[in-house]
């Protein structure tokens, strides 16, 4: 008889990476299945992130939500959070396991161990006492290898997971207290990851991690992000590489050229700038300048004219006066970038920055973040208006619900796409020209021809 789990996941693309690897692991034990969206589950594993207050509530949230709504599923908690403040977790009722990031990729083998799956719980009338399994995870120095699940079996752009901690200590920025320090997958298990991939047809793998601008500097002998990028071209197959975020001072020349050599990789770039201020980013403790970050940005715009590049920002920062909050908004409008992740500033108990001086309004925050989200908006489309009449290569991930004979897909260069001529060809990739825009947050087109694999190697 098979046992049911469920996987609720919260926060980063790590975290869902992780939460999918698990899931496979499950499923590959031939005795667990994936619950549907209303079935009750023996198991549920909470994935929770804790990079801001918000993210923390909403953990719990999470929680007691899985509690009331699968009252005989035995809970586990894992996650930024669980690391974090794993008796807070602890002291939610009808929470039965805490994990810690150490133990996550042991959960499996955990819950082999189980004795009480699928037999009724008591009322959690009372404060939990559950099995708590955290380690210092600043001692961690060996990556834990959790294999990407087979191409297609959660989604059609699978995450290939390569690296994991930061070293970094960014003032606002809990995550290496809970992920740890900075830790590489050897390139010969990378290597193989991907070739799994490839050889299951996906059409696009993305490298993620939570510092991949770091990526080999652990390793002996030491390796960085653009070599394992060239031994990844080497892969045969139909499938394009995306990156997911790179630190500015880590877009070297090497890495541009690499990929401006490569028939893989795709044109797009994600890049934390958080101020364009260079005396709040001293107090970040982040290590560039607003000219480097500049400089960065106009030489990607130079070498592909046409790929994305999106932005995160950090708006109210202590000591951000309105002078500081101009410098940052005159910088992203002088530059050729194509969206923004724009969030409010919250101090972070743990971090250096929750005590410092000089907090901003929330009134101020909240403003601010709003002239930033519409200029986010004002380059978004200049860059749609852009793409018209263009032929992007779309890999096509569903069909659309809203409108029957349209597919929807991404754009090498990171673009929704509602698609014509692509119905049924969900895992393939598709030229299509762009004929314009479908809505403020997506491109239409159609296919003109399919992109033709090559055998994987």
């Amino acid at each position: 008889m098979s046992n049911i789990f469920k996987t609720i996941t919260l926060g980063c693309k790590v975290n869902q990476a992780e939460t999918e690897s698990l899931a496979a692991g499950f499923v590959r034990q031939k005795t667990w299945n994936l619950a549907g969206p209303q079935e009750d589950a023996d198991l549920c594993i909470i994935n929770t992130c804790a990079v801001t207050q918000k993210a923390a509530m909403q953990s719990r949230q999470a929680i007691r939500k899985a509690v009331r709504g699968h009252p005989n599923a035995v809970i586990v908690v894992t996650g930024c959070y669980a690391q974090n403040d794993p008796k807070a977790i602890g002291d939610i009722k009808g929470v039965d396991y805490v994990i810690g990031q150490g133990e996550k990729h042991r959960i499996i083998e955990i819950a082999k161990s189980l004795k009480h799956l699928g037999t009724p719980k008591p009322p959690h009338t009372r404060v939990s006492n559950p099995i708590i399994r955290h380690s210092d995870i600043s001692r961690l120095r060996r990556f834990k290898p959790m294999p990407a699940p087979p191409a297609g079996t959660f989604r059609t752009r699978p995450f290939l997971k390569i690296q994991d901690g930061c070293n970094s200590f960014c003032t606002y920025c809990i995550v290496p207290y809970t992920r740890g320090r900075s830790r590489s997958l050897p390139a010969d298990a990378v290597m193989s990851e991907f070739r799994a991939l490839t050889a299951a047809n996906a059409p696009e793998i993305v490298l993620t991690g939570v510092h991949i601008g770091k990526y080999g500097q652990d390793l002996i002998p030491q390796m960085d992000l653009a070599g394992l990028l060239a031994l990844l071209e080497s892969v045969n197959g139909g499938h394009r590489i995306r990156l997911s975020s790179v630190e500015p001072a880590e877009i070297t020349d090497i890495l541009l050229q690499t990929i401006y050599g490569s028939e893989k990789i795709c044109p797009h770039f994600h890049i934390p700038l958080q101020s364009g201020d260079s005396s709040i980013l001293q107090k970040m403790k982040r290590p560039y300048t607003p000219q480097i970050f500049a400089e960065r940005i106009e030489t990607i715009h130079g070498l592909f004219p046409d790929a994305a590049i999106g932005v995160d920002v950090i708006v109210g920062f202590p000591g951000e006066d309105d002078s500081a909050f101009t410098r940052t908004f005159e910088l992203i409008e002088a530059l050729p970038v194509t969206y923004l992740h724009v969030f409010p500033f919250s101090p972070r108990p743990g971090t250096r920055a929750a005590g410092l001086d000089n907090p901003v309004s929330a009134a101020v925050i909240k403003q601010r973040c709003r002239s930033l989200r519409q200029l986010g908006n004002e380059k978004k489309q200049q860059f749609f208006e852009k793409m018209t009449g263009k032929t992007l290569d779309v890999g096509i991930e569903t069909e659309n619900t809203w409108q029957a004979g349209l597919a929807r897909g991404n754009s090498d260069n990171y673009i929704p796409v509602y698609v014509e001529n692509a119905c049924g060809l969900q895992g393939t990739r598709v030229a299509c020209q762009i004929t314009g825009s479908a809505s403020d947050e997506a491109l239409c087109g159609k296919a003109v021809t399919a992109i033709l694999s090559e055998q994987a190697s």
